[in-house]
């Protein structure tokens, strides 16, 4: 079994910062790509950053110069810094992870519950 469990999320005001951490726990033998994503109620899940185990990493434009996504592979935890944050990042935050597990080759996706980020102005 394989568990994403995200934290950091909640309550700031416009301009202000959260950082979001996402530890992936269970029978992992590797993890290959990390990222963030977020969901407005009525919308399609869109990608926010996503970081490769090399350490390759993409943003959104719409983050970009605000956010810094990283990762820590020792503890299977990837972060999300946000600053600047504005009302429209409001919204419910997703870690998603490529995780290849003890007895397997091939890597799957695993999603977290999602956390609340709010921001006001």
């Amino acid at each position: 079994q394989v568990q994403l469990v995200e934290s950091g999320g909640g309550l700031v005001q416009a301009g202000g910062s959260l950082r979001l951490s996402c530890a992936a726990s269970g029978s992992i033998n590797y993890i290959n790509a990390m990222g963030w994503y977020r969901q407005a109620s009525g919308k399609q899940r869109e990608l926010v950053a996503v970081i490769s185990r090399g350490g390759t990493i993409n943003y959104a434009d719409s983050v970009k110069g605000r956010f810094a996504i990283s990762r820590d592979n020792a503890k299977n935890t990837v972060y999300l810094q946000m600053n600047s944050l504005k009302p429209e990042d409001t919204v419910v935050y997703y870690c998603q992870a490529d995780i290849v597990r003890f007895g397997g080759w091939r890597g799957n996706d695993y999603w977290g519950r999602g956390t609340q980020v709010t921001v006001s102005s």
